[in-house]
């Protein structure tokens, strides 16, 4: 569909097109045959297998040029899908081992990016995000570069923080302390859950100060934490073509973001990783159309919702809220 989209649970090395990773490795002459299709597509078999193809994808990303390139060309991707603001999750572990030093010179190199791209009609933001999976003594070197680097630094790139990976590892709670100094840097909070595990891992979540959830989608098994989530206006960051290519949702029909607006709950609409899952923003609003009847009036109020709870100054959330009037 077409009409401006906001997003906000964007993976900057998981919108790495198949064809810019496979450029990348040949460059340094690494050989990735091995998570392509035969269409060249990334193929994995589950949700293990697709971390498995993105740490290798992502292996290959190594200075701040790749990423400087790598964030120019999620950026026109997005222009071209009518997005004019998108908030990317981007991990300093993967940009030089979480090390401040090393993180400062990506920074600086995707700044110039954003910069630039503002001119050619998309503002965007960076959620630096924990892994899970790695643990709550490396989520804390990410913290440390979230905080060093927030809101005015970097030019004010960097608005947010949060936890991404295997959300079935260990417990939300366990990382207090990284998402604790994110607050006192001044940075919005927002975290996976509800996505592999049930309504606690929201509650989880939400004891650490996120005032949004990446996916949510298990928090429909819940009536009390939906009046929760209501009444707090807390926003899920809802990625349906993830969720049915990862088998949590058997088709479109079935998918629970119309039951949970239903219900009070915000919602936003994104694409997580959508080369890995065949989708686009404008694939994920045609689908909800086609299941759901949603229209104009619909798809502007989701808009809306999402910029209430991104992570940018009013300034700019006032300047895009015009676009939706």
């Amino acid at each position: 569909m077409s009409g401006s989209k906001i997003e906000l649970h964007l993976h900057l090395e998981g919108a790495a097109p198949p064809a810019f990773i496979r450029g990348i490795a040949a460059e340094k002459h690494v050989d990735l045959s091995g998570i392509f299709d035969a269409q060249g597509h990334y193929a994995y078999d589950d949700f293990d297998g697709f971390l498995r193809v993105y740490e290798a994808a992502t292996s290959v990303l190594r200075t701040p040029r790749d990423y400087a390139r790598l964030l120019a060309e999620v950026l026109e991707c997005s222009v071209g899908q009518g997005v004019i603001y998108t908030e990317l999750f981007i991990s300093p572990e993967f940009c030089g081992g979480a090390d401040l030093a090393a993180w400062r010179d990506h920074l600086a190199a995707m700044t110039e990016v954003a910069e630039r791209a503002r001119g050619q009609g998309i503002d965007s933001r960076a959620v630096l995000t924990a892994i899970r999976h790695m643990g709550p003594d490396r989520a804390r070197q990410t913290a440390i570069c979230a905080a060093e680097t927030a809101l005015d630094a970097g030019g004010g790139w960097v608005t947010g923080f949060g936890m991404g990976g295997a959300e079935t590892v260990g417990q939300a709670t366990d990382f207090h302390w990284a998402f604790d100094c994110a607050r006192e840097a001044g940075l919005g909070l927002t975290c996976h859950g509800g996505e592999w595990g049930g309504p606690d891992s929201i509650r989880q979540a939400l004891a650490l100060g996120c005032t949004r959830i990446g996916h949510g989608i298990s928090a429909i098994h819940d009536p009390a934490l939906m009046r929760d989530l209501a009444d707090r206006q807390i926003t899920l960051e809802l990625c349906p073509g993830s969720n049915i290519a990862l088998g949590l949702c058997r088709d479109w029909a079935a998918h629970p973001i119309a039951q949970l607006v239903d219900a009070g709950v915000r919602v936003t609409v994104s694409t997580d990783d959508p080369p890995f899952f065949h989708t686009t923003m404008r694939h994920e609003y045609q689908r909800l159309a086609d299941a759901f009847g949603w229209g104009l009036d619909e798809f502007n109020r989701i808009n809306k919702w999402a910029l209430d709870a991104a992570f940018c100054d009013s300034e700019t959330r006032e300047r895009l809220r015009k676009e939706f009037a």
